[in-house]
């Protein structure tokens, strides 16, 4: 047995962890997942700067939807959310029949949600570009980087679900190998279409939806023939016609999602007026601030690896019914993020310029974002707070209260500001008004993980 996989029987188990225990479970569950972070958010790197060798305007057409794109991608991961976390709360009780019978409801449902959503955003990717405020000069080029993305959308949701539901089962590595081969790919296969074949944006959008469907399609491989937590074909044939259908899982999955949905749409919809903010701005404002979120997300994947960690075990503590491991775990996830989110900003601050150079040539898009890159960088810290702790509740189930706290500061805070700071500073103001509300989020997300209502049940 995996030292890992010893550390989570000790949780099933009930058994005394020592603190060293825990921070070599949290090592190991989250270093597979930073890794796959960071190596994702490297390719999307490269991704952008083959992008941007192509024109600024192709460069501004796919910035443009990039925050619709970030929309469906983030409700699809909702859904997901919903039964994974299930899953994680059965195995935490070593009752892994259920945990299977939620996975196969997982499985039909969120097919049928990410056909849905793949069909609705089809159906106004012609008029989404001017929606966002984009010039008939990049609109064709958006509609088509969107509508390649919502015909691949159900192995992207495939992808996601099945990645999920490995990781709730504390199987890190497969799903962290698979998002790295994943990004190679998505290089691989824009470098082709963009040089060599000379598509454009469409190469762009071709290269990233073959990836999706190839990684979608093994994660699934893996989920379903394979997983010693969750295989559903080695049993197909003596369960099969035992199967029924039950409503309890999809009321349970609807409870947790459904504020994550919410969530996922109204952020995504912040995100979206942010870009409106920015379109007035201009093609290099447009440019330098896709290119700029790019190389800030090399500063918080780790945040994302971390939460991951936490929402598999406070989920599996939860199942569990050990309400110690989940304080314990929480409060150790959460400032191990802020200490490496901390020094990933240092780094960011220091290397601004350099970084962006990497994705355009453009000096005046390179000098423009090096500078909100080192606004945001101050903020990084707390910016781990809440991802974090946003991970730890949803791994307790605790989905309601989280996501209006997030809506509210996003709305209230981050919109409000930018769109009184972008009419003096610009882009500069934006991105003041972006680590002011990241810094008020994380300082939230602490009060309420310190109280501890979260751990509902326990």
């Amino acid at each position: 047995m995996k030292k890992s996989e010893a550390l989570l029987e000790m949780i099933r188990t009930g058994q005394t962890m020592t603190n060293h225990q825990k921070l070599n479970l949290i090592v190991q569950l989250s270093i597979p997942s930073i890794l796959a972070q960071i190596t994702s958010v490297m390719m999307f790197f490269i991704d952008q700067a083959m992008v941007g060798r192509i024109s600024v305007e192709a460069a501004a057409a796919c910035g443009l939807v990039e925050s619709s794109t970030w929309l469906c991608g983030s409700m699809t991961s909702a859904a997901s959310m919903g039964f994974s976390v299930q899953v994680a709360h059965f195995i935490g009780a070593n009752d892994f029949e259920k945990a299977r019978e939620v996975f196969r409801h997982g499985l039909l449902c969120t097919l049928l949600f990410s056909v849905l959503i793949g069909i609705s955003g089809l159906c106004i990717a012609g008029r989404l570009p001017y929606w966002l405020g984009g010039g008939a000069d990049i609109a064709g080029d958006a509609t088509i980087y969107f509508s390649v993305f919502m015909l691949v959308m159900p192995f992207f949701q495939l992808s996601n679900l099945s990645g999920a539901m490995l990781k709730c089962s504390g199987n890190m590595r497969i799903p962290s190998m698979m998002s790295i081969a994943m990004c190679v790919m998505d290089v691989v296969f824009n470098f082709i279409f963009i040089f060599i074949f000379h598509l454009g944006v469409l190469g762009v959008a071709l290269g990233t939806g073959l990836a999706m469907v190839i990684g979608g399609s093994v994660l699934a491989y893996y989920a379903i023939f394979r997983s010693e937590s969750l295989a559903l074909v080695s049993r197909m044939r003596q369960r099969m016609s035992r199967f029924m259908w039950n409503g309890q899982y999809i009321r349970n999955a609807l409870k947790i999602s459904i504020p994550m949905a919410a969530q996922s749409i109204l952020m995504s919809g912040a995100q979206i007026v942010s870009t409106m903010i920015v379109a007035p701005l201009g093609n290099i404002a447009i440019a330098a601030n896709t290119f700029a979120i790019t190389a800030e997300s090399l500063c918080y994947m780790p945040g994302y690896g971390l939460g991951e960690a936490a929402t598999t075990l406070i989920g599996q503590s939860m199942g569990a019914g050990r309400g110690d491991l989940c304080r314990s775990f929480a409060r150790m996830t959460v400032f191990s993020g802020m200490l490496v989110m901390a020094l990933m900003g240092a780094v960011m601050y220091l290397f601004a310029p350099e970084l962006m150079a990497l994705m355009t040539p453009v000096q005046e898009i390179v000098d423009l974002g090096a500078s909100v890159l080192r606004i945001e960088a101050f903020a990084e810290p707390m910016f781990a707070a809440s991802i974090v702790c946003y991970s730890a509740f949803v791994g307790a189930g605790d989905t309601l209260r989280p996501a209006i706290m997030n809506l509210c500061s996003m709305w209230l805070v981050r919109l409000t500001l930018a769109a009184w700071l972008a009419k003096d500073y610009g882009l500069q103001g934006v991105w003041t008004a972006m680590a002011i509300e990241l810094t008020f989020r994380g300082c939230i997300f602490l009060w309420r993980m310190f109280r501890g209502k979260w751990m509902k049940g326990i």
